[in-house]
């Protein structure tokens, strides 16, 4: 192999070569700025808009029409911001969940964006990687590869040098150097790997709130009609009829609500992110708010990841020093991992490390379960590994009764904790023989235990996976006050029935000596038995129970391969991170939910009032004009609900359009008999005029409307923690004082004094308490029932606050 093939470019060349090939991405077809705004112009509910605006002018109703094109306008002015802001948020994730390339530039290794490789960058490739580029190996021995879901091999392929590997597959075993040969739509198969998907997956919750949607429009349609057919009777004015048909449509439809939620989830990943946990899939913000099961590694999350050496524990024969010099010896010093860092640093022997060259090294994979290295000194060549005890220990052929003593050694040194490995080394005949064990300590978080309690108090459970030996497992696990039923993996986990085991399995706080298609098994498990399983993994090999998991959670140090199969990517270790994105997302869950009451409540509120108004009392409560001005005030402050604070549920939160749909009606209806309240008041009481009727009934329908935003904002007590938001407060506040300005001073209506509009505002607020009262009722009764009926629930699963 030629020498300078693997030396690398210069800094220079590679930027020379990227502004010649591009970046190694493929070209995304993008929407101009004025494609997507004419957008808004086009579809059914622009059209009716632009319809009544063409009556208008043909009845030369100037003050309508100015109204009616400034809908438009604000309608597409606002849906090209929530579509612009949400597209912003997913590109923002996309960036930080960008693939990592390790690349030799200037003779040194660095990890750079996948995206900045050009023809003839030296990478390396080791397990886990998915592949960033076309690429020839050059140097190394050998290197599993996944191209399944480029070629539909099933099985991974072996490759060696000379051979090439193509950009999207996914290394599962072994590592090698290679050449980039293609870069972008050049490589092989003219795509690559897509970490990050937007948001077009509909979840459970998206599904519901369009057929919630869709309830709306069908209802909307068929008062619409009914009014129609009334006015067609009377023999009132058609074109005008129609004008105000097309506008109760157009303000009644709930335009804005995919709008609403995606920039909802979008805004809740942003602040995710923050956090430092990134959402991959949005929509599964849904799942992680209502997961009830919490599967979580040991190493990493429950403890440091930062490993101490413990006394060497060497073979008869063997010296302490000659141990540990092995087991460095085994260890990759160039890009060591927590295991390699502790035992280069106990071993004290870096020079004398130099004088042996390594020929040939198969790192660590959850498969072998070992380390190996080809090494060589002055002519002479022999082997070295570290790795699992018992794997090692079948590697030397040891006889019965070292194999016991070596079980009852590492036995004990996991009973105090230590995570242990044996060390192994080949003579000159190429026989192994056992050196001894090398006992490692990785301790606890200190916040583990008190984050453990808090998870549990949020109604989740949560039980530890290791590959560790079961006494580690237990001994951690009562550190950190998880429990101490550790049970061993295929002791469940068998060929025969898994049903009969289920009882042990969800009874068990953790599971040890965990290999990755356990992990599988146990999340199948789980859900059999009724729950909303996350299960947190690292590893290539982990990516299948990561994708049957409702939440995969890849953790900080994980693999390409498992962050591409994740929901959730996480960027700083410890079980905290994934607590506090459990708050977030059950939050981000109540603002939508939320969201959906609110416009369910306040369509009915408002169609319902209109068409019997219409129908019984043949008057019309307000004009075409004070329609789409209510429109218009009202989209103003729902573009806040994204940055309202919202509570956290003390439960795992799921869908139940049973109750949404409950608090939703009886809210619209109070609001309903409080429109005809003061409609009854303003016409029989006041004996006003039509027109100042009108403009009551629109401050009325505008206040109260806005009031019922903070209504369906929680559950109990408007005033109850947490508070609304600023940025919902003001534009909520401005936009009622703007109504209240118009009717007062008679703008596009007739004006109506400081007084009546006082009176409204005050008939308003009590009317906002008595619903308030009513909702806080309605949740009461819920809960009631909930808690009777939970043993119609499968095990694990929590009726749901709605």
């Amino acid at each position: 192999m030629p020498g300078n093939e693997t030396a690398g470019l210069s800094e220079a060349e590679a930027a020379r070569r990227l502004a010649q090939y591009g970046e190694n991405a493929l070209a995304e077809h993008r929407t101009s700025v004025l494609e997507r705004l004419a957008h808004f112009f086009w579809g059914p509910i622009p059209w009716m808009i632009e319809i009544a605006a063409t009556l208008s002018s043909l009845l030369k109703h100037w003050d309508d029409l100015a109204i009616i094109l400034a809908m438009l306008f604000i309608n597409a002015g606002v849906g090209f911001w929530q579509e612009f802001k949400a597209g912003n948020a997913i590109a923002l994730l996309q960036i930080r969940l960008a693939p990592k390339a390790r690349v030799k530039r200037d003779g040194a290794w660095k990890d750079i964006e996948a995206r900045l490789l050009v023809p003839g960058d030296v990478v390396l490739v080791k397990l886990g990687n998915i592949i960033p580029a076309d690429i020839r190996l050059l140097d190394g021995d050998y290197l599993g590869v996944d191209q399944s879901a480029l070629t539909g091999e099933s099985l991974p392929v072996d490759k060696r040098v000379g051979d090439d590997v193509y950009s999207g597959s996914i290394a599962k075993q072994g590592e090698m150097i290679g050449c980039v040969t293609a870069t972008g739509t050049s490589t092989y198969f003219g795509k690559t790997a897509r970490l990050v998907e937007g948001a077009k997956t509909e979840s459970h919750f998206q599904r519901a709130v369009i057929r919630i949607g869709n309830f709306l429009i069908l209802m909307t349609v068929g008062l619409v009609v009914m009014i129609g057919i009334a006015a067609f009777l009377r023999h009132d004015p058609l074109v005008e009829t129609l004008q105000f048909a097309l506008i109760l449509t157009v303000a009644s439809i709930p335009v804005a609500l995919p709008a609403v939620l995606s920039v909802t989830m979008a805004v809740g990943a942003e602040h995710l992110a923050r956090m430092r946990a990134i959402v991959s899939h949005l929509v599964s913000i849904e799942e992680m708010a209502g997961m009830n099961m919490l599967c979580t590694d040991k190493t990493g999350t429950l403890t440091k990841n930062e490993l101490t050496l413990g006394e060497a524990q060497p073979a008869a024969g063997t010296k302490p020093d000659d141990l540990l010099f092995v087991a460095a010896l085994a260890s990759r010093r160039d890009a060591p991992d927590a295991i390699d860092a502790a035992i280069l640093a106990g071993a004290h022997a870096g020079k004398e490390l130099d004088d042996y060259t390594v020929a040939a090294f198969h790192p660590f994979d959850s498969v072998a379960k070992r380390a190996e290295a080809e090494v060589e000194k002055q002519g002479k060549r022999f082997r070295v590994a570290k790795g699992a005890p018992q794997v090692i220990v079948d590697l030397c052929d040891l006889g019965p009764e070292d194999r016991k003593s070596v079980a009852t050694q590492v036995d004990a040194d996991a009973a105090k904790g230590f995570r242990t490995l044996g060390v192994a080394k080949t003579d000159e005949a190429a026989k192994w023989h056992f050196l001894g064990l090398v006992p490692l300590f990785d301790p606890p978080r200190e916040d583990c235990a008190e984050t453990i309690a808090a998870t549990r108090g949020m109604g989740l459970k949560i039980k530890m996976v290791t590959g560790d030996h079961e006494a580690i497992a237990r001994q951690i696990a009562r550190q950190v006050r998880l429990g101490e039923n550790i049970v061993v993996a295929d002791a469940v986990f068998g060929d025969d029935m898994l049903a009969d085991r289920l009882p042990a399995i969800v009874a068990a706080d953790g599971f040890a000596r965990v290999f990755p298609e356990h992990k599988f098994a146990i999340v199948k498990a789980l859900q059999d038995a009724g729950y909303i399983v996350g299960m947190t993994g690292d590893g290539v090999n982990d990516a299948p129970a990561l994708k049957q998991a409702d939440v995969g959670i890849a953790v900080s140090s994980a693999t390409d391969a498992a962050r591409a199969a994740a929901d959730l990517v996480l960027t700083a270790p410890g079980l905290s991170v994934i607590t506090r994105t459990i708050e977030q997302a059950r939050q981000i869950f109540e603002r939508m939910t939320g969201y959906a009451i609110y416009r369910i409540a306040e369509t009915t509120r408002v169609l319902l009032f209109m068409t019997a108004s219409i129908l019984i009392f043949d008057f019309y409560p307000v004009t075409a004009v004070m329609i789409v001005l209510l429109a218009l005030l009202n989209d103003v402050p729902i573009m806040m609900i994204a940055y309202d604070n919202a509570p956290v549920a003390l439960r795992p939160t799921r869908w139940d359009m049973r109750w949404v749909l409950v608090v939703a009606s009886v809210l619209g209806t109070v609001g309903v008999l409080a429109s005809f309240g003061i409609f009854w008041i303003a016409r029989d009481y006041f004996h006003l005029k039509p027109g100042i009727v009108q403009s009551v009934v629109f401050l009325k329908l505008l206040v109260a409307g806005h009031m019922t935003i903070y209504l369906t904002r929680n559950k109990g007590a408007v005033w109850e923690r947490p508070l609304p938001n600023w940025k919902l407060i003001v534009p909520c506040e401005c936009t009622q004082l703007a109504g209240t300005f118009a009717v007062v001073y008679g703008w596009f209506m007739a004006p109506i004094g400081w007084g009546l509009a006082l009176l409204v505002w005050v008939y308003a607020l009590g009317f906002f308490l008595i619903a308030s009262g009513v909702k806080i009722l309605i949740y009461r009764t819920f809960a009631h029932f909930r808690n009777e009926g939970a043993e119609d629930f499968p095990a694990g699963e929590t009726r749901v606050e709605a």
